[in-house]
């Protein structure tokens, strides 16, 4: 795993475009839950998304990698690696504080 910093950063927008700001998952017990998509952004050829769920009021966030089906739609996958977990919230930590990059 490669470990980025905040000028590698580079947002995008391919699952607002696919399913809007709301996204439904899935959970473990085959519940429907809501997330809301907080930032999608690109790291060298890896999208990763930062989603919360809209069951809590919690300030957890739920971290995935972005990848593209064989008919060309995103779709979430759990991140397995914890480094490149960690590496990712810290990433996302530092992009929510206030003199963090702009988005365009």
């Amino acid at each position: 795993m490669s470990y980025y910093q905040l000028r590698d950063v580079v947002f995008t927008n391919r699952l607002v475009e696919a399913f809007g700001n709301d996204i439904e998952l899935t959970d473990d017990q085959g519940h429907a839950v809501v997330y809301r998509l907080l930032k999608e952004f690109q790291l060298g050829a890896t999208g990763y998304a930062v989603l919360q769920s809209q069951d809590h009021d919690d300030e957890d966030v739920e971290i995935f990698r972005i990848m593209v089906n064989a008919n060309g739609e995103p779709e979430l996958v759990t991140i397995e690696d914890d480094e490149e977990w960690e590496n990712i919230s810290e990433l996302y930590d530092e992009l929510t504080l206030p003199d963090a990059i702009d988005e365009p």
